[in-house]
């Protein structure tokens, strides 16, 4: 009993009826426009996914030859590529597997994704119903409205299944130190394993259930029990969920030394890139939800020595302190690397604002001041990610300069002409167009893109502040279309010349 929380009657009870409304929030803004940027603005990663997926699907050899990742991403998409062709053969898309490509399989997948994003937030909520309803339908609504996890839900990557997979292991992890049972710190070490086999970087949330064994006392029949159980079932599903990791030994092993190596070779930049991810953490949430989570962390801690609750405080403060120690020694400075920690973020900030303000009870402050500041504060940290999670739905759909080089493209060059494109200028179907790589501030003439059987080029348009005469074509070549971003956006303009 000296270990339970004081709660309001409100916190005894969760409103459906207001978690399916955030649910149906969180969906529109994850599958808006599941179809935006292909294919002129496909991103590498999902691009590279996607033809994996694709080449199983024409060999049948299910060995996804490089371990850049592991292989449960890929063995998810797959049924929803193979259902994807079957629809299309059905309406007359296509009759063969060489008439696909991955442009059209990557709505799907996108989809998929976006509903595995909506998962988390309903995950979110079960996390935080350990402290109450208000704070679990806080803190769905903030993930719902999350900008990173909003726009990380539109691309068929590996960072919102590896955040709905560490979710799953704190939930899990919490649901076992509560009941002591072997089979719980299994199930969450199982959970661990899947994020693990969906990305590399997964394996952090193998602390959530040793952490959550090693706090359990008294512990039937010992910690040391609960953790290796944990890490039984973690090694157990990894293997499962990513086979070829021992099928294909010296593909992993080769694989993984890469991997490892661009780990240690970012490594260098740790001592600027934790303020970077700070700052992507405070674009994120930001500015009032960034204070409440701090102010949650600052009440984890505490609670986490002195109680009630010291399990769950534990796992849920401890685990992204030391992820984010682990992201910024990493030196990537990517905000997609920070995904997996939104749940435990906004879960504290939702603590700080319901939980911290109803301590304000000891000081006789009357309730409807409280529930006041409750309101205010909820709306100051959801009006910030919900204007962020707005502007990007809304752009997803904005003609950048990419977008209308490729509507030009497709309206007035040929089907099977090869075009030179600088890198990341736009991206053109492979089984539409030969599309050749240009690097950029590359010197090139006619004669040389002639013979390599090069007609059209695409390109960013030259600085000419120095030179006003950088951006004159090369002698025998025509600027043909040009094409600038919009008032305030920084976005290279785009340029599409042709070979005479």
């Amino acid at each position: 009993m000296a270990d339970r929380e004081w709660r309001e009657a409100a916190d005894l009870k969760p409103s459906t009826l207001w978690l399916s409304v955030t649910l149906a929030a969180a969906g529109v803004l994850r599958l808006w426009s599941p179809g935006h940027g292909i294919p002129w603005a496909v991103g590498g990663i999902e691009a590279s996914i996607a033809s994996r997926v694709l080449t199983v699907m024409r060999t049948g050899d299910f060995n996804p030859h490089g371990f850049e990742l592991p292989g449960l991403l890929f063995a998810l998409h797959l049924p929803i590529a193979i259902a994807r062709y079957l629809v299309g053969a059905v309406r007359g898309e296509w009759t063969s597997l060489a008439q696909i490509d991955v442009d059209q399989l990557l709505p799907w997948m996108r989809i998929a994704t976006g509903l595995i994003g909506v998962a988390t937030v309903f995950l979110v909520h079960q996390v935080a119903l350990r402290w109450g309803a208000r704070h679990a339908l806080l803190s769905a609504a903030l993930m719902a409205v999350m900008p990173l996890h909003v726009a990380e839900s539109h691309d068929a990557s590996p960072t919102v299944p590896v955040a709905f997979f560490v979710t799953l292991t704190l939930l899990t992890s919490l649901a076992a130190s509560e009941r002591r049972a072997l089979r719980l710190f299994a199930t969450a070490g199982a959970m661990a394993g899947l994020a693990t086999a969906t990305n590399y970087g997964g394996v952090l949330a193998l602390v959530l259930p040793a952490m959550a064994a090693w706090l359990t006392v008294p512990a039937r029949p010992s910690r040391l029990a609960y953790v290796m159980a944990a890490l039984s079932a973690w090694l157990l599903v990894f293997l499962l969920a990513s086979p070829f990791t021992v099928l294909d030994l010296p593909g992993f092993l080769n694989g993984f030394g890469d991997f490892m190596a661009r780990f240690r070779a970012a490594g260098g930049q740790a001592g600027r890139t934790w303020l970077i991810d700070l700052r992507h953490l405070q674009q994120a949430l930001g500015w009032p939800a960034l204070v409440l989570m701090f102010a949650g962390i600052g009440m984890g801690l505490t609670r986490s020595v002195r109680g009630p609750g010291r399990e769950r405080w534990t796992l849920l403060t401890v685990f992204p302190l030391v992820a984010y120690a682990v992201i910024a020694m990493r030196g990537a400075g990517e905000p997609r690397s920070l995904v997996p920690l939104m749940p435990f973020a906004c879960v504290l900030a939702s603590l700080a604002v319901i939980s911290g303000v109803s301590l304000l009870r000891r000081f006789s402050i009357p309730r409807a001041v409280r529930t006041t500041l409750i309101v205010a504060l909820t709306v100051a940290a959801l009006l910030p990610p919900s204007i962020g999670a707005g502007r990007h739905a809304r752009d997803l759909r904005r003609a950048t300069p990419a977008r209308q080089a490729w509507e030009w493209i497709a309206r007035e060059v040929p089907p099977g002409e090869t075009v030179a494109v600088e890198r990341g200028a736009v991206r053109l179907p492979p089984l539409r167009y030969d599309a050749r790589p240009l690097e950029r501030d590359t010197a090139w003439d006619a004669a040389e893109l002639t013979r390599g059987g090069v007609r059209w080029v695409v390109q960013s348009v030259p600085d000419t502040r120095n030179d006003p005469r950088a951006d004159l074509p090369p002698p025998g070549v025509l600027e043909v279309a040009r094409f600038v971003p919009a008032p305030g956006r920084r976005e290279p303009a785009l340029r599409i010349l042709v070979v005479r």
